[in-house]
């Protein structure tokens, strides 16, 4: 496997689409309905604030992620990101590779600290990810996702400081 993490661009967005259409199907790891319109995945993974960058190799996108500002104005300081890797894909190293390239991105951009306010607590794969490279659960939402399995379960809030990132 040889894995590059470039800029998305345009001609990234059909599959874009469809990882995050495989993503959403079984309602356990993403907020988003099954039925979101393509205009609106469009728009969350090109937004103007949103720099995005994809995971692939050989010409073949297997991830993708995006960082911005977690708020605007005097919060603006702090990032937040949201990823995505292909079911077929997973527990290959992609999402660290992924995750690992952010954190260096977010420190270029500028950014103090990352935060991520809606890490469902029943994605392990998620939650270990996030605690292996720093992040530490700062709270607990009880009940704040709708699990399509398991009802409702808590969503963590994350963070990390950015310091220890090379300029």
């Amino acid at each position: 496997m040889d894995i590059q993490i470039r800029p998305a661009n345009t001609d990234d967005a059909n599959a874009i689409r469809d990882i995050f259409r495989e993503v959403i199907q079984d309602g356990t790891s993403y907020i988003f309905a099954r039925d979101t319109p393509d205009k609106a995945i469009h728009t969350y993974w090109f937004a103007p604030e949103t720099k995005t960058f994809v995971a692939e190799d050989r010409g073949w996108v297997l991830g993708m992620y995006k960082l911005m500002p977690a708020f605007p104005g005097h919060g603006a300081h702090l990032a937040t990101a949201s990823f995505m890797v292909a079911p077929g894909q997973q527990r290959r190293g992609i999402g660290t590779r992924l995750a690992e390239h952010c954190l260096i991105e977010a420190k270029k951009a500028g950014f103090r600290a990352m935060l991520f306010p809606y890490i469902i607590s029943t994605n392990e794969g998620s939650v270990s990810l996030w605690r292996k490279i720093g992040f530490t659960t700062i709270g607990t939402v009880p009940g704040g996702f709708n699990h399509s399995e398991l009802g409702f379960v808590d969503t963590y809030i994350m963070f990390r400081t950015l310091e220890d990132i090379p300029d």
